[in-house]
């Protein structure tokens, strides 16, 4: 079979894709009143790692432009949930770092979210899930390293 027409390629990217608009969908709607996905999406990386980022590791962390994530993390300072001071050693470089506002902020949206994402593994089952888990993060990891 030809590598240009295979199905089973096919089908798994079609549910991927599927099921990242849908969870996407259900999911902004959980969330507080002008907070988006990829704003929750850095509160939590930056209340994960506990420390500073440049916004450039954090587009390279979530695979966008530094456009699109300066956009995202005006949007947040605006907010008041992110810290932005320039480096001390070189005034063109700046750093990000979650304020205790976005702390709050990022554990209110978990409290909407996590009861969905929760039923969601319920309802399909944790073994299930389980399984799925390795096959998913090897596929994120082999794309990751082509990208």
């Amino acid at each position: 079979m030809s590598e240009l027409n295979d199905p089973l390629a096919v089908a798994l990217f079609g549910e991927i894709f599927m099921a990242d608009q849908l969870a996407r969908n259900r999911l902004s709607k959980a969330l507080p009143k002008g907070m988006e996905i990829s704003h929750f999406s850095v509160l939590n990386h930056l209340a994960h790692v506990n420390d500073e980022r440049s916004p450039g590791q954090l587009a390279r962390a979530f695979h966008v432009t530094r456009g699109a994530m300066t956009n995202t993390l005006s949007k947040l300072e605006w907010a008041g949930h992110v810290h932005v001071r320039p480096d001390w050693e070189d005034a063109r470089r700046k750093f990000v770092s979650i304020s205790p506002a976005g702390r709050a902020a990022c554990d209110v949206a978990l409290e909407a979210i996590i009861p969905i994402i929760s039923d969601v593994v319920k309802k399909i089952g944790k073994d299930k899930v389980r399984g799925a888990l390795p096959v998913l993060r090897e596929l994120r990891e082999r794309l990751d390293q082509e990208s």
